[in-house]
């Protein structure tokens, strides 16, 4: 029971570490858009979706949790 504690913990502060770093970057006027994320605005209403940002994300955390987590 104290492991998945401590897990919980350190999940929860990976978690406000990478909000806080959002935050940041939000503020600094970043912001990016890859080729082929969907964005669409008309009006004052405006849509986006990040699809190959989302790709780029899932290869990139498959290839390190594989490198690190692999026995």
């Amino acid at each position: 029971m104290e492991s998945m504690a401590k897990l919980l913990i350190a999940g929860g502060l990976l978690l406000v570490l990478t909000g806080g770093l959002l935050l940041l970057f939000a503020k600094l006027g970043g912001g990016f858009r890859l080729p082929g994320d969907i964005y669409y605005q008309r009006g004052n209403f405006t849509f986006y979706f990040p699809v190959v940002t989302c790709i780029v994300l899932s290869v990139v955390l498959t290839l390190l949790l594989n490198l690190f987590w692999r026995r």
